[in-house]
């Protein structure tokens, strides 16, 4: 069995158990995960979303980064000091 082959046979429960893993540290039977675990995890987890086309804001580890316009500096008033 390949890496892709093992990553298409994750089902979205397994992927769901390995994010909540990767989060909290230990595994659904509250043994605690190693770091080496932890790194395997993450790495199927990345693997999982880019073979499944998992959206950019649903990944693990997607900040929004937002978009500043002009409009969000309208309330801003300049401070002076007296």
């Amino acid at each position: 069995m390949t890496l892709d082959d093992l990553i298409q046979s994750l089902t979205p429960e397994v992927y769901e158990n390995l994010k909540n893993a990767v989060a909290t540290g230990r595994w659904p039977n509250g043994r605690k995960l190693e770091e080496v675990q932890r790194e395997l995890c993450m790495e199927a987890i990345m693997y999982f979303e880019n073979a499944h086309n998992v959206p950019a804001d649903q990944r693990v580890g997607y900040l929004d980064m937002g978009s500043k316009s002009k409009k969000d500096d309208d309330d801003v008033q300049p401070l002076i000091i007296q």
